[in-house]
């Protein structure tokens, strides 16, 4: 889908380690399709059939120009340089140059003027490549949520990114004392994730994905068997899901949510 997220990639320095941590926490199937470009399979994690996203292993050369764990989106836009440009002028950052992979498609790596991290792409996959449909919202090992915390606040950053890809507020509550306001923003009139000020507690601005799992109890037993910790829930929120936080043995965040406890 134009203008919205279509996949997510997981920075880390052990890719071996990741993959055995989130197969068993998300439930993931797990391929190396390719070769990243520093000597490394590239591998590809899916919900079913359908990639959902990939994990990428960090080089030295990588971590020594700052890069650390974590997880980013790539939105697909239909063209790169331009949207780039745009980025750059509304006061955004360019991180990566616009670069072509053959049989993958043209992508950069930008921030929003509040720092927060994300990819533009136009996926250009080689003939008999193309992917699959999305399996349908709530299957297990799909991103049900997306979710950022800025320090633009919850409108500034829904009018950058609103002017960029044409997303709209949807709703929005008010959490009440210093947290402020939540935003939930849409696309095509499809409630897509939510918005807010950043937390003292969070470092920097950060987009969090919520990928689905079968149980959100479950979930947390995985990931304390697996390794990782349990930063922040799991707690109801409104619409009846269930949702956390943590971070993974590598030191990634990441979240979880469930239509059920």
């Amino acid at each position: 889908m134009a203008d919205d997220f279509i996949w997510y990639e997981l920075m880390t320095p052990d890719q071996a380690a990741s993959q055995a941590f989130y197969t068993k926490v998300v439930g993931w199937s797990a391929a190396a399709q390719s070769m990243d470009g520093h000597g490394n399979a590239y591998v590809v994690v899916s919900a079913g059939a359908r990639g959902i996203g990939g994990l990428l292993q960090l080089t030295e050369t990588m971590l020594a120009g700052g890069a650390r764990p974590g997880w980013i989106g790539y939105i697909h836009v239909d063209d790169v340089d331009a949207r780039v440009k745009a980025i750059v002028e509304a006061g955004g950052t360019k991180q990566m140059p616009p670069t072509e992979i053959p049989g993958v498609g043209r992508f950069a790596m930008v921030t929003d003027p509040g720092g927060a991290a994300f990819y533009v792409m136009n996926p250009r996959p080689a003939p008999g490549m193309e992917p699959g449909p999305m399996p349908p919202a709530g299957t297990p090992g799909t991103c049900g949520w997306r979710e950022l915390f800025s320090t633009l606040g919850d409108k500034g950053a829904l009018d950058f990114y609103s002017a960029q890809f044409g997303w709209e507020t949807v709703g929005e509550f008010d959490m009440g004392g210093t947290m402020g306001v939540y935003r939930l923003w849409g696309h095509d009139g499809e409630q897509r994730g939510g918005m807010m000020k950043k937390p003292d507690n969070i470092p920097a601005s950060v987009w969090y994905f919520y990928f689905t799992v079968d149980g959100i109890d479950a979930g947390v037993e995985r990931v304390r068997e697996a390794g990782g910790q349990v930063l922040m829930g799991p707690h109801e929120v409104p619409g009846g899901q269930w949702v956390l936080q943590g971070v993974d043995p590598q030191g990634a965040a990441f979240a979880l949510m469930s239509a059920t406890k």
